[in-house]
């Protein structure tokens, strides 16, 4: 790995020199952003995928959802769908992308829209009537073209942006020094026994700036299992085959394995559309146990009754509270 990261570093320098100079473009206004006079919230990342945007834009919304309008704004990463897209609930996956279909379903009551245009997604969301108060956007730190009000920056935990490289050597989207666009950096998929003093060595190595608060949070998984139908105990399965279609699987295989739990496992790559040659081929399990978002593309083809899903939540270590004040604070002084 070592070697070939050597090889390909070159193409990193020159890869972080364009975006460098884009993000310069922008920090000098030679490329216009746009601005709101509403909140728009910001999630995302520096790295390729798998820092737990989905877990961090859920807890959000249940922070949020019983005192505001909200809606979501994501990309819908490998939908066959272009432009705006307001979801409806009743999709599948590939029209949607699984991140989108999976809030709508859990969280019917918000609007949830899909566009790769960020600004036209905002516009078209807010020509609602009634339009939201609030919009989220999912993984969309990159997207310069739209000015966001608040940024939160998650950094997983064992593989920090500080410690990655650019890509193709590394899987950072941009250089490091693009973390001080945030106002929050969230230090996800932590150990929940990770000390205070380990917590403070971690944000010494960030450097963050003054105006930035940094906070440590881990996966929180539940002891059931469901198919939005009926619920069973995790801890009774006797074997079943886990298939997964996400960044970063191997905490959940951990989390499995110290239960004890017997299982074969399947794995595809992430935001996998899967294929019917696939389909059929998980058909022939008895009973399959996947992730939430994996389960939006898999739940129109395989028969419920031996598909389900683990559900997680995002929590923190501590200062959850102080979390929750930063974030409602601003929204005090924006709304």
């Amino acid at each position: 790995m070592q070697h070939l990261r050597k090889i390909l570093f070159p193409f990193s320098l020159l890869y972080g020199f364009v975006v460098s100079l884009r993000n310069k473009f922008f920090d000098w206004q030679l490329i216009s952003s746009q601005s709101y006079d509403f909140p728009v919230i910001c999630v995302g990342n520096l790295s390729v995928g798998g820092t737990g945007k989905t877990p961090m834009i859920e807890y959000l919304i249940r922070l949020l959802k019983e005192d505001f309008k909200l809606a979501t704004l994501s990309r819908g990463y490998k939908r066959k769908t272009k432009g705006f897209y307001l979801l409806k609930g009743n999709e599948e996956a590939v029209q949607t992308g699984d991140e989108p279909l999976q809030f709508k379903n859990k969280f019917p009551k918000i609007e949830v829209a899909v566009d790769e245009n960020r600004q036209n997604g905002i516009e078209n969301l807010r020509n609602l009537k009634p339009s939201p108060e609030i919009i989220l956007l999912d993984d969309a730190f990159q997207h310069r073209k739209v000015s966001p009000g608040f940024s939160i920056l998650l950094t997983a935990y064992g593989s920090l942006y500080k410690d990655d490289m650019i890509l193709p050597a590394g899987n950072l989207r941009e250089p490091k020094s693009g973390a001080r666009r945030a106002d929050i950096v969230v230090i996800t998929k932590c150990p929940e026994d990770l000390t205070l003093s380990e917590q403070e060595k971690i944000i010494s190595g960030l450097k963050l700036k003054p105006h930035q608060t940094a906070f440590f949070s881990y996966i929180n998984y539940a002891d059931k299992i469901t198919n939005e139908r009926e619920e069973r105990n995790l801890q009774d399965l006797k074997e079943f085959c886990l298939v997964t279609g996400i960044a970063k699987p191997q905490p959940l295989v951990d989390f499995l394995q110290k239960k004890d739990l017997k299982f074969k496992y399947k794995k595809f790559p992430d935001h996998h559309n899967f294929s019917e040659e696939e389909i059929k081929d998980l058909d022939k399990e008895s009973f399959i146990l996947t992730t939430e978002k994996d389960f939006m593309r898999l739940k129109s083809s395989i028969s419920a009754d031996k598909l389900f899903y683990l559900s997680i939540q995002l929590d923190f270590l501590n200062k959850k509270e102080e979390f929750n004040s930063q974030i409602l604070n601003w929204l005090s002084e924006k709304i």
